[in-house]
């Protein structure tokens, strides 16, 4: 068995491919011999594409659902496997917040749209796509702190909420999906904390065995992708595969 545990040959989507851990995906898929087309989705320009059986699609700005139908229409009429790893933490002007103090619409409304809506989007023109009658797998990134159960210590309010609002959509979409596609698993996934753009300004506290590289956590992550059942559908589950609380 192959990477996220599919047979061969399979066809994937990668969306963020621009991104750490988006362009980790791809290179890891690439290098699957099993993997036999990857597809990677990005708003900005990528970087030319490393192996034959990988295809970029630049321009693809996902909170636009004309844009997202756009670049689905050109997706080959079956995924085995797709890959959301885009999202947003911070940006120009937007930090964290540490407390309802410093809630601003304006700065929700961007970062709901970039963890929410835009995995909504991929969603709606991709989940059809899956195999009726093999195992596939649909996966976005989410994060610890969008758990309810597990939030002791408050802030973060748009980053936790998007996340949350992120995993009940995970839930239907499972729900629904488990009707027309019994075989397929659809979950969120907490990488960790990775080197990258987004973790930068928070990497001070994180200890060195905890701080992966791109390539480390789409390997982990694949590996606990490889590891989930169908029954597992609707889940949040971290690198290391452990369930995440709602």
């Amino acid at each position: 068995m192959s990477e996220a545990g599919l047979a061969g040959p399979y066809r994937a989507l990668v969306v963020g491919a621009r991104g750490a851990i988006g362009g980790a995906f791809i290179e890891a898929l690439a290098a699957d011999p099993d993997c036999a087309d990857v597809i990677g989705w990005s708003r900005g320009p990528t970087p030319a594409a490393n192996a034959a059986k990988v295809t970029m699609r630049d321009g693809v700005e996902l909170t636009n659902e004309a844009s997202v139908a756009a670049a689905a229409a050109e997706l080959p009429t079956e995924l085995d496997l797709v890959l959301v790893a885009s999202g947003a933490l911070h940006g120009a002007g937007i930090q964290p917040e540490k407390s309802y103090r410093a809630l601003e619409a304006a700065n929700m409304a961007a970062i709901f749209a970039a963890n929410a809506i835009g995995p909504a989007l991929v969603a709606k023109h991709s989940l059809g796509r899956l195999p009726r009658g093999r195992r596939s797998v649909w996966a976005a990134l989410s994060a610890r702190v969008g758990s309810i159960g597990d939030n002791r210590l408050g802030g973060w309010h748009s980053y936790r909420a998007s996340k949350a609002a992120l995993n009940m959509m995970l839930r239907c979409w499972a729900i629904e999906l488990a009707r027309t596609a019994p075989q397929a698993v659809l979950v969120g996934l907490h990488p960790g904390t990775v080197a990258s753009a987004l973790s930068a300004p928070f990497q001070g506290n994180v200890a060195a065995e905890k701080l992966f590289t791109p390539a480390q956590s789409a390997r982990f992550l694949l590996d606990a992708l490889a590891a989930r059942a169908p029954a597992d559908s609707g889940g949040v589950f971290d690198w290391a595969g452990t369930p995440i609380a709602p």
